[in-house]
């Protein structure tokens, strides 16, 4: 027996699973007669029908991990719609834009969004830490800039007609990232002992050092006469130009393995669990043992790190950096959690959800491009999906 609006979880399991299939049958049929004005649509369908078929095998199998019912009733449905409004409506403006432009649909296109996201999911991985104990990051983009200029000047091809360093003899690979790596993770640290020794709230500290990271990187990019550092040496491009296959660029891979092991640290490590209980309830963690100023030091840290990687991804994908390389990240970074389903007052949060807001704004960027529409509807889209993701977030707090 089960209560009215509830269906048990096997049954739905199978509805789900005929469903997935569905989708993928036709996916299947229209790539074999559909017409070519439909690009690469038949292989999206088939990806998303064998997504959603997976996920009912695992809803059969894994039993223990779901429950015995699935809740269908009107208001638990209006309630996960209005959690998801935002996905909603991400579908409905690909669709739209796909209306308009069918080339959208191209795989080409797609490959292109994540190549362009891929620094900036490792940078969003950065600051959502800081959220995750109810602050913000505002160093992320001058971290960037910071580590894009120093790795770019370390890596120069010494027959390049601009060196930054003319007598610098050639550095290992290894030695010019770590440069690069340990001079954020310096300025990471000074955040992390205003935070968590000093009690400086998280926005003022890292707004402070942020003006300081930048007019430091300034300072060392003037060295050069204010000149773009470019002429990189060609290990050190490749980490963002090699393309895996010929197709696939390899900053997709470097930035999906970095997701993965902010997946481990943040659900299967004292540390990441550590982080969840201070964004909680900070004096529940500080009475259950938790060093709580050793686990805000060691985030920003982490965070720090994660925006050297992405300042050198950055780099190496354009071919060059200047000091206002990362302008504005921050704001995107903080945007895409927000819009990822992290709580504004701390301890929610998941890396998949990271994944999903960077998505949802580089393909409003890329897409609204894509159809020719003024960039300036862009920040005016941003602004609203933003405001809407916080209201969200706030009535979500009030209902629980």
């Amino acid at each position: 027996m089960t209560k009215q609006g509830t269906i048990t979880r096997k049954r739905y399991a199978s509805i789900q699973l005929l469903a997935g299939a569905a989708v993928a049958a036709v996916g299947v049929l229209l790539h074999g007669i559909g017409p070519k004005s439909i690009y690469d649509l038949p292989l999206y369908l088939i990806v998303i029908g064998v997504a959603v078929a997976v996920g009912a095998l695992d809803m059969a199998v894994r039993k223990k991990r779901y429950a015995d019912t699935v809740d269908l009733s009107r208001r638990h449905v209006m309630h996960l719609i209005g959690d998801n409004a935002l996905i909603i409506a991400l579908v409905a403006l690909v669709v739209l834009i796909a209306v308009v432009q069918p080339k959208f649909l191209q795989l080409r296109v797609m490959r292109d969004i994540l190549t362009q996201m891929s620094p900036r999911l490792v940078v969003a991985l950065g600051g959502g830490l800081a959220i995750l104990i109810g602050g913000c990051d505002l160093t992320t983009g001058r971290m960037v800039g910071l580590s894009a200029v120093v790795s770019s000047s370390l890596l120069q091809d010494r027959d390049y007609a601009n060196l930054f360093f003319p007598n610098l003899p050639k550095l290992p690979l290894v030695v010019g990232i770590g440069v690069a790596l340990l001079v954020c993770m310096l300025f990471g640290a000074l955040c992390g002992a205003l935070v968590a020794v000093f009690d400086v709230p998280a926005i003022i500290a890292t707004l402070a050092t942020q003006v300081i990271i930048y007019g430091s990187n300034s300072l060392y990019y003037g060295l050069n006469g204010s000149q773009p550092v470019g002429g990189l040496r060609e290990d050190f491009a490749a980490i963002g130009q090699t393309r895996l296959f010929g197709e696939i660029p390899i900053l997709i891979p470097i930035a999906l393995g970095i997701m993965a092991i902010m997946w481990f640290i943040l659900n299967y490590t004292e540390f990441g669990k550590n982080i969840y209980a201070v964004g909680g309830n900070r004096q529940a963690a500080v009475v259950s043992g938790i060093n709580v100023r050793l686990t805000i030091f060691c985030l920003f840290l982490l965070a720090s790190v994660l925006y050297g990687c992405a300042g050198i991804m950055e780099a190496t994908r354009t071919a060059g950096a200047t000091n206002v390389y990362g302008t504005n990240y921050e704001m995107d970074a903080i945007a895409s959690c927000v819009v990822g389903g992290f709580s504004i007052s701390g301890g929610g949060g998941k890396v998949s959800g990271v994944f999903i807001g960077v998505l949802i704004f580089n393909i409003i960027s890329y897409g609204l491009n894509f159809i020719g529409l003024d960039p300036m509807w862009q920040q005016v889209i941003k602004g609203v999906i933003i405001a809407t993701a916080v209201a969200m977030d706030m009535h979500k707090n009030v209902r629980q």
